[in-house]
Order: C-alpha cells, then sequence, then structure tokens
C-alpha cells in the first residue's frame, strides 16, 4: 500500500505540484479501485474536510492527463477511476449490481485485439468490456 511520501514522489514525478488535495484524491482512488466521483468526493472529504466538488474534478482530471490515473466508462454508468495504469488489463462489469472488476488480457501485448483494418490510425490500445453477473447475483438469480 502506498504511503503519502510514495503519492508525492508519483506527483513529481509527473512535474504535477504537491497538495494535499492531489495527495488525498490519488489515495482514495488507490482505496477504491473503480470508485466514481462522488464516492471520491466522500473518501476525500473523510480525510480533508471540506473540499469542493471542482477541486475534486480538477484533481481527477490532471491526475488522469498525467498517466496517474485512469478513467473508464462502461455503457450506461457513470465515469469511474482507478490507479491500476499502463498494462494491459480490461475489466468486467456485472449487469445486475454495476460491480467492476479487473480483467487480464488473455494473450498478447498492448493492444490485445488486433483490428481487421485500422483505417490509417497508429492503435496502441484496445479497451474491452465484459458484461455478466457477478458470483452475487448469480447466486440470487439462481436461488
Amino acid at each position: 500500500m502506498p504511503t503519502p511520501s510514495d503519492y508525492e514522489r508519483m506527483l513529481r514525478e509527473v512535474a504535477l505540484r504537491v497538495t494535499a488535495p492531489r495527495i488525498a484524491v490519488l489515495s482514495a482512488v488507490h482505496d477504491h479501485p473503480h470508485a466514481d466521483t462522488e464516492s471520491i468526493i466522500g473518501a476525500v472529504r473523510e480525510h480533508l474536510g471540506a473540499v469542493s466538488h471542482q477541486a475534486v474534478y480538477d484533481v481527477l482530471k490532471a491526475l488522469t492527463v498525467a498517466g496517474l490515473v485512469r478513467r473508464i466508462q462502461p455503457r450506461g454508468s457513470v465515469a469511474r477511476y482507478e490507479t491500476r495504469v499502463g498494462d494491459n488489463h480490461h475489466h468486467v462489469v456485472c449487469r445486475s449490481c454495476e460491480a467492476i472488476a479487473d480483467i487480464d488480457c488473455a494473450v498478447g501485448h498492448a493492444p490485445c485485439l488486433t483490428a481487421s483494418g485500422g483505417h490509417g490510425f497508429s492503435i496502441d490500445e484496445a479497451e474491452v468490456v465484459y458484461w455478466g453477473l457477478c458470483p452475487d447475483c448469480s447466486t440470487t438469480g439462481s436461488s
């Protein structure tokens, strides 16, 4: 588990000024993978006290642009954030409770899907979302 000094180092490595809101948001995203913005705001407020919605939105954007945080938005869901970045993983989403979990790519290097035609694009990432029912919802539905 990263410490506050680890978060400070991460921010400095991407040339972001170290601030209490940035450390708190980075910590909240680390502690609550796939959390939505409202959940992150709640966690940050527990740690720092008063902080505006806009401040958290601004920090999330800066952390995403800097590559410290990844923003995902499965179909029909609000944006969610995670600190697992720069690797070749995807997500599985429960159709019932909307739980999200990481799925490591089964084969190959990023992108793990080869497009049949790139239309001239230099493709460097593939985003895959698997849908189904989580173990809890599968059990509930079959009872």
